[in-house]
């Protein structure tokens, strides 16, 4: 069972993602967490290779293998990955 404290470990750090970075490094830093983030959600995608950000905690992601999936916060507080 995933404690809430567990969970808050690895939640607070892709909470980052969603704060936005500067523009200058956004791009590349984006990919990359949004690569990071779908991985750890168990989902096949290899590497984001386009993303783009619909609101500040949802996000459109396409994957090297052509899957695209919404990267989003749900209500419940947890990051979620949802293919299109």
């Amino acid at each position: 069972m995933i404690t809430r404290a567990r969970t808050a470990a690895w939640i607070f750090p892709l909470a980052a993602l969603f704060a936005g970075p500067s523009p200058a490094a956004e791009g590349v830093t984006l990919l990359k967490d949004l690569t990071s983030v779908i991985m750890l959600l168990g989902v096949p995608c290899g590497q984001v290779v386009s993303a783009k950000r619909q609101t500040d905690t949802d996000h459109t992601a396409t994957c090297r293998n052509g899957d695209r999936y919404r990267v989003f916060v749900s209500a419940q507080g947890r990051v979620v990955a949802q293919k299109l």
